[in-house]
């Protein structure tokens, strides 16, 4: 017993020494921890590349005479509001004409497509650059080899050209912490673009210059917010081309009718191109006027009167219909009068075992199933895919010298996936949950009463039908003095007009006026 003490002694010692060993494992194993978060982190960002151009030059012939350019493939990086770090790498190419005369008041005009999710391939490869790819209008482009010609129906005799791919498309991308879901939403992308081409206009020493913005698609979506955005921040613009617009998400809500309403004129030039209409009228232009005439009056009444229609008055709406849409009383009557977009294109060949293509009704395709509800594709996107893709992937790397490590990225269904359709418009108390950009526009047109809007539609497109953009721009309650402001334009084509020559060859036309009236004073 008389040495418990020393024994307890020995015990303390022991607890004593081992507690700054625990703490010391602890600390040890909190700093590692850290370190493994500071890796996480950093294998979670993305590289940052240099700002970097490719430059080379050509020429075209347009109008009869000879235009000389500098084409530059190029990235600009954006940077994020709060710590102003590189966020995304924003990829173009621009087209620069070498006239010998200041550059920095030509006018520069930015071209983007839609989706979302597109990269900017369709305008740039088939529209208004120095060079299109040779494609078949109404048929399927044969596979490859494709042909590159210069394009006589070039913008370059009245603009730079400047051709840029959203985030997550074509060669641009998130850097550093950045991640997809920062730019895919409405107003994310508004200011991801808004950034690239303020970045693109100040290191080109374009702030004098007259500017336009060019968008097709959901492209028109973001050129309406994206000229009042702008020109909030300071940069002013002459004019905005429309091409195959939507503008107003929220129209084909259940519920609401303005869906079939707005399609109707489009059913009609479709039915009377494929010779669908009884006693088919020698203008499509006139009939397609009545069929206007026909969707505002008696078929938007007989819509908006729902289950109450009696029987008399269901089998005279039926023949009426009937003779714009090319489809059986019947099969509209079954439809309750409402058919989709995705149904006509089924139903309005079923019996040549033939759909039409949304994008373009001109073209027709083949489906396994004849008896099926709605198309298996779009005859009128696989026509020409393929030639698009394929030729500017030739091009970048054969012409522009354009060196990358990744595949050149056409279309990333990802991001309509995860797409943030809320909009906050100006003005507006809370965020809109399906965009109308219509007021974002016509805001920018009150700001700046010279700002010109010109709306290109084809007549066979079923993505965006002409008369719902009618619609749509009608109701932007302009002022009177502003509504000369405004061109409407129409193209016997589909959603991508440029498809056809013939019609390309009308639109640059009127693009000419256009553009010299926006520069006019």
């Amino acid at each position: 017993m008389r040495f418990a003490w020393i024994e307890s002694l020995m015990f303390s010692l022991l607890i004593a020494s081992a507690v700054p060993a625990f703490a010391a494992d602890e600390s040890k194993n909190a700093d590692s921890a850290q370190d493994q978060d500071k890796d996480a982190n950093k294998k979670d960002e993305k590289p940052i590349p240099p700002e970097k151009t490719s430059v080379s030059h050509g020429s075209v012939e347009v109008g009869g005479r000879t235009v000389h350019y500098t084409a530059t493939a190029g990235n600009v990086l954006i940077r994020e509001d709060k710590e102003d770090k590189p966020e995304a790498s924003v990829f173009y190419v621009a087209y620069t004409v070498d006239d010998g005369n200041d550059r920095s008041k030509r006018p520069v005009t930015f071209f983007f497509n839609g989706g979302p999710g597109s990269s900017s391939v369709w305008l740039h490869m088939g529209s208004f650059a120095p060079v299109r790819v040779e494609s078949a209008s109404a048929s399927a482009t044969p596979p490859p080899p494709y042909h590159l010609v210069p394009n006589q129906y070039s913008l370059i005799d009245k603009s730079d050209l400047v051709f840029i791919d959203a985030v997550g498309t074509g060669y641009s991308t998130p850097v550093g912490k950045a991640k997809g879901k920062d730019f895919w939403g409405v107003d994310q992308d508004l200011h991801a673009f808004a950034k690239a081409i303020t970045r693109y206009v100040t290191i080109n020493q374009r702030w004098n210059s007259p500017k336009f913005l060019f968008g097709e698609s959901y492209g028109t979506t973001r050129s309406a917010g994206l000229v009042n955005m702008l020109q909030h921040e300071g940069m002013a613009f002459n004019g905005v081309v429309l091409l195959s617009s939507i503008l107003n998400y929220g129209d084909n809500a259940p519920g609401l009718d303005q869906n079939y309403i707005g399609s109707l004129p489009t059913f009609a030039a479709i039915a009377w191109y494929h010779d669908k209409v009884p006693n088919k009228p020698p203008s499509m232009e006139a009939f397609i006027e009545e069929a206007r005439a026909f969707a505002m009056g008696e078929y938007a009444s007989a819509l908006a009167k729902g289950q109450s229609l009696t029987p008399a008055e269901q089998d005279a709406l039926a023949t009426k219909l009937s003779r714009f849409t090319g489809l059986t009383p019947k099969y509209l009557k079954d439809a309750n009068f409402r058919v989709s977009q995705g149904r006509f294109r089924k139903e309005l060949l079923r019996d040549e075992r033939r759909t039409v293509g949304r994008y373009d009704a001109r073209y027709e395709g083949i489906d396994l199933d004849a008896a099926g509800e709605n198309p298996e594709y779009d005859a009128s996107d696989t026509a020409i895919a393929g030639a698009f893709t394929a030729a500017f992937n030739s091009y970048v790397e054969g012409t522009l010298k354009w060196q990358s490590d990744v595949p050149y990225k056409t279309t990333n269904f990802k991001i309509i996936r995860e797409w943030d359709w809320k909009h906050e418009q100006p003005g507006a108390r809370f965020p809109q949950r399906q965009p109308y950009v219509a007021g974002d526009l016509a805001r920018a047109m009150r700001e700046n009463p010279k700002l010109q809007v010109l709306s290109a539609n084809g007549y066979f497109d079923l993505a965006t039908p002409f008369f719902a953009t009618e619609f749509d721009l009608s109701h932007m309650q302009l002022d009177p003095a502003l509504r000369g402001n405004l061109t409407m334009t129409y193209y016997p084509s589909g959603h991508m007009v440029y498809l056809n020559t013939e019609a390309l060859a009308r639109f640059k036309a009127d693009l000419a006026a256009f553009y010299d009236r926006a520069q006019s004073g």
